[in-house]
């Protein structure tokens, strides 16, 4: 039998600052160092508070470095071929392996979401999740709640036991359906997982767009004209993320539709109200009219975006290759 090609995809491991107080060793550039120690000479130590906060992020890199060893030292022990690379030096997409195996959180999953295709299954491990009574702790300093995880199947407490269901085919991935785009009938390469936002690049500036509902070519209801902080779309998937935040639904994770909210719109008594939110079916589209001088699309956060312009058309569907990811059993529920 060959042996399985994983790729397995790292959250970076210096995402959070050095400490002010006592890190200073660990800044290379002189001048800098020599700036902290002024700095702090001159304004006295940082605050307890502040230090408290930057101690709790060194033990969250020191949590997730563990991690990454812990995952790595079963995979040694395990019949798979296998090669750890750093997320962000992933710019192609992802080709010639059996399965992508991610260790940080649900970030670390939407980024590889974006490099590949139906055929390569995710499995996402979360290295650091949130500790209720850590947040409890902490709750009156700072907010200690990291990743949810939802987009994770294991933790290192059960990493061997999925893997193994895996790799002994106990365990199948389920198909997430992702939001495909067209601008100007233009396939964008990079799908939505969790959602896009399509808005002005100044959050306070209004989005003017107009949107219709099509199905068999024909629109099922009359075009809405919007002023508004921009237009959201969600997958099922992304239904518990910012969706849900703004008022959203939370839909079943097996649907293959799509899920609309205007944000904030400024209503007249012309505005349908009701039409602000909504589903877009799974044999129907969203097609959007842009009118500002300039937009952008933002895929599943800030990192993965493309500008619009005036006149742009905009389609959104479920028409979108899905995306074969391993899944908790309670976020199938």
């Amino acid at each position: 039998m060959l042996r399985k090609k994983l790729l397995v995809l790292l959250k970076p491991m210096t995402i959070y600052p050095p400490k002010l107080a006592d890190g200073f060793s660990r800044i290379r550039n002189p001048l800098i160092s020599l700036w902290l120690h002024l700095v702090v000479s001159i304004h006295g130590l940082i605050s307890s508070e502040k230090r408290l906060f930057l101690n709790h992020l060194d033990s969250r890199v020191k949590v997730h470095k563990e991690a990454v060893k812990f995952c790595e030292d079963i995979l040694r022990r395990k019949s798979v071929d296998w090669v750890p690379v750093l997320r962000d030096s992933v710019s192609e997409p992802i080709c010639d392996v059996d399965m992508v195996i991610t260790i940080g959180g649900d970030g670390t999953v939407l980024h590889a979401s974006h490099f590949v295709d139906d055929t390569i299954p995710l499995l996402g491990v979360n290295s650091d999740p949130t500790q209720d009574e850590e947040v409890e702790k902490f709750n009156d300093s700072f907010d200690a709640s990291r990743s949810t995880g939802y987009l994770c199947a294991a933790t290192v407490s059960n990493f061997e036991q999925v893997l193994d269901g895996i790799l002994e085919g106990r365990k199948e991935p389920h198909e997430l359906s992702r939001v495909g785009i067209r601008v100007n009938n233009h396939i964008l390469s990079k799908c939505g997982l969790n959602d896009i936002l399509i808005s002005h690049p100044c959050p306070a500036s209004v989005s003017r767009f107009s949107f219709k509902i099509m199905a068999c070519g024909e629109p099922i209801y009359p075009m809405v004209n919007s002023r508004s902080s921009g237009l959201r779309v969600s997958s099922a998937a992304g239904s518990t993320a910012a969706m849900l935040s703004a008022g959203g639904f939370q839909m079943s994770v097996s649907s293959q539709d799509l899920q609309y909210m205007v944000r904030e719109p400024i209503l007249s008594r012309a505005s349908n109200a009701s039409l602000m939110h909504g589903f877009i079916k799974s044999g129907q589209s969203m097609h959007v009219t842009w009118y500002n001088e300039d937009g952008i699309i933002y895929i599943d956060g800030s990192h993965v975006k493309r500008s619009v312009r005036h006149g742009d058309a905009i389609e959104i569907s479920c028409k979108a290759p899905p995306l074969k990811v391993f899944l908790r059993q309670h976020s199938l529920a």
